[in-house]
């Protein structure tokens, strides 16, 4: 009886760590979930930036310069724990590394939530 309960505990554990995670943190929880979107989204941005900005060989002080603002501010951009991206902030950034931005809405694993 004791070795069923615990092969039954055995096949429920995962070693997988991004399913424990989801399981613990996520699985059954909207709010947390909407966080962890906010989140992905912030840090997609922020890479995006870092990343044309690397491709165009610009520091963070010729960027700025570019863009009329300080290197201090692109730092912040390119930080995926920022929050503040702003569509015309990033309008510039594309305008000055001959860009263009897009926004797209795709959809999400499941039915609409309120926001």
């Amino acid at each position: 009886m004791a070795k069923k309960k615990a092969a039954s505990r055995a096949k429920k554990k995962s070693s997988d760590a991004i399913a424990v995670i989801n399981r613990r943190y996520y699985e059954g929880r909207p709010r947390n979930l909407a966080g962890l979107e906010k989140a992905r989204a912030d840090d997609d941005v922020a890479r995006k930036i870092y990343e044309l900005r690397t491709e165009a060989q610009l520091s963070q002080r010729e960027l700025a310069k570019l863009v009329a603002t300080t290197a201090s501010v692109i730092c912040r951009l390119e930080d995926a724990d920022y929050e503040g991206h702003s569509l015309p902030m990033l309008r510039r950034i594309a305008k000055a590394l001959n860009k263009r931005v897009e926004i797209r809405f795709l959809p999400l694993t499941g039915k609409a939530q309120p926001v």
